[in-house]
């Protein structure tokens, strides 16, 4: 989290003295944005309510004006109960669809939906004894809201929130007399929680 802040406030100096983006048409489509981004995932049930952290990465492809897609990679952990501790792992892509037209100028506050879908990466483990563990690979999809905030016409801060449900084999921990024992079921199992992503973007080139 720390190297992800870091990194935000380096990109944020950088925006702010670089060479305005060279438009190769008179649409925002063909746009390139890559950033990094700070992450909160708010888990729905069990202990898998206990809050988790992480960073990532995201690539921005803009289709047209009022269409964009977002192409990330996040990584979390957080507590699996007092025993065990979890990372989850998740790369996928989402839809952008802005809710106000385009307008000459600099648009300050760009709000927009957002769906999309990934793949996910679910482990827990023993902390006491790390060959202890159970994990899973699920496929997920997500919808929520976001807006950028256009710093300069190149760099943006987004906020987006976000629920995102998992389709896959349910794993959890159990705690007995200081031990922790993992169980996956047999079957899939529908999971869902809530993200808060704060990110960085720098557009590097128009494509078309």
């Amino acid at each position: 989290m720390r190297i992800t802040v870091l990194a935000l406030a380096l990109l944020a100096v950088l925006a702010s003295s670089a060479q305005p983006l060279k438009q190769r048409g008179p649409s925002a489509g063909g746009t390139v944005s890559l950033g990094v981004r700070s992450s909160f995932s708010l888990f729905s049930s069990g202990d898998h309510g206990a809050p988790g952290t992480g960073a990532g990465g995201q690539a921005r492809v803009r289709i047209s004006d009022r269409v964009n897609t977002d192409w990330f990679y996040d990584y979390f952990t957080g507590p699996a109960g007092s025993l065990a501790h979890r990372e989850d792992q998740h790369i996928g892509w989402s839809v952008l669809f802005y809710m106000r037209k385009p307008t000459a100028g600099r648009q300050r506050l760009q709000p927009y939906v957002l769906a999309g879908h990934c793949f996910d990466y679910s482990k827990q483990q023993s902390i006491a004894e790390p060959e202890n563990f159970a994990e899973r690979w699920s496929s997920a999809v997500q919808a929520g809201l976001g807006t950028h905030l256009n710093v300069t016409d190149r760099a943006d801060f987004s906020l987006v929130c976000q629920y995102m449900a998992h389709l896959g084999t349910d794993i959890h921990a159990d705690e007995h007399d200081g031990e922790v024992h993992f169980h996956k079921e047999k079957g899939a199992d529908l999971e869902g929680h809530l993200l808060i992503h704060v990110s960085f973007n720098y557009k590097i080139a128009d494509l078309w």
